[in-house]
Order: C-alpha cells, then sequence, then structure tokens
C-alpha cells in the first residue's frame, strides 16, 4: 500500500478558494477607499476644522475678556480717582462757603456792633442834654434856695450850668478811666 500525497492539503499552496477571498478582500477595501473613505475623511476635517475655530474663538474669548476686565479695572480706578477729586473739590468748596459765612458773620457782627455804639452814642447824648437841661435848672433852683436870690442874667445861669456839667463829665472820665 502505497501512500500518496495530496498537494490539497498543503497549507503553504494556495487554493482557489483563498485567492477568490484575497480578491473580495481587495475589492472590498477598494470600495470602501473609494466611496467610504473620503466622506469620513471629510467630516473628520470639518470636525477637526471646527474644534480648531473653537479653539481660536476660546482664545479670543479669553482675550477679549482680559482686555474687557482690564478695561473695567482701569475704569474702576478712575471713577474713584474722580471720585476722590470731586470728594476733595466739594471739601474745599465747603471750607470756603464756610470761611465766606464766618467773613459775613464777622461783618454782620462788626456792623451790628458799630450800629449799636452808635445808637448808644446817640442816646448818651440825647440824655446828656436833656440832664444838662434838667441839672441847669436844678442847679439854678438850688442856687437860688442857697443863696437866697433869683439870678437875672441868663449868662451867669448858663456859665453856672456849664460850670457843673464839665466838673460832672471831669468826673465821669476820672471814673470810667478813660
Amino acid at each position: 500500500m502505497a501512500q500518496t500525497v495530496h498537494a490539497d492539503g498543503n497549507f503553504l499552496v494556495p487554493n482557489a478558494t483563498f485567492i477568490a477571498e484575497v480578491i473580495a478582500f481587495v475589492l472590498i477595501l477598494l470600495i470602501l477607499r473609494r466611496y467610504v473613505v473620503p466622506p469620513i475623511q471629510k467630516a473628520m476635517r470639518e470636525r477637526q476644522e471646527m474644534i480648531r475655530r473653537q479653539a481660536e474663538d476660546s482664545d479670543k474669548a479669553k482675550e477679549q475678556l482680559a482686555q474687557a476686565e482690564a478695561e473695567y479695572q482701569r475704569a474702576l480706578a478712575e471713577a474713584r480717582v474722580e471720585a476722590a477729586r470731586i470728594r476733595e473739590s466739594a471739601r474745599a468748596e465747603a471750607q470756603q462757603v464756610v470761611e465766606e459765612l464766618r467773613t459775613q458773620a464777622q461783618e454782620e457782627q462788626s456792623r451790628i456792633v458799630a450800629r449799636g455804639e452808635e445808637q448808644l452814642q446817640h442816646q448818651r447824648t440825647h440824655v446828656v442834654r436833656e440832664l444838662r437841661a434838667e441839672i441847669g435848672s436844678l442847679a439854678v433852683e438850688l442856687s437860688e434856695k442857697i443863696v437866697g436870690q433869683r439870678l437875672a442874667d441868663e449868662a451867669q445861669v448858663r456859665a453856672t450850668v456849664d460850670s457843673f456839667l464839665s466838673d460832672l463829665e471831669h468826673r465821669d472820665t476820672a471814673g470810667t478811666g478813660t
């Protein structure tokens, strides 16, 4: 019995099924490469482009946010400086108004005091005149009683009254110390 070796069993030699499978595989690859891969690659490129744009937009948004924040900080600092300037201006203006009011009050006080002194001087002059007349007549009456005679000469009466009043004024100024 002789043994025969069949070549069908050799796995190194390809058979027709294997060749048909390889050809079908290559055809499927070609079809996939021609019709399936380009849309998938196009979709992937579009997504990558969209992601790249979103990243750029995100970077721009971060820059704009940083600029806006810097602008906000600058505006806030300017507002604080302006508020401080306005506050100082208001204080200075208030101080000026206070000084003006103080000056006006002092002027008013001086005017009132001067007016009061003027009125006092006027009243004093008026009282002195009244007292001169009254004291003159009282002095004449007293002298008449003392002397027992009536002074007939008007010049003598006036001289007596003036002498008496000057004596009173002299005592008055000596008493006040002026």
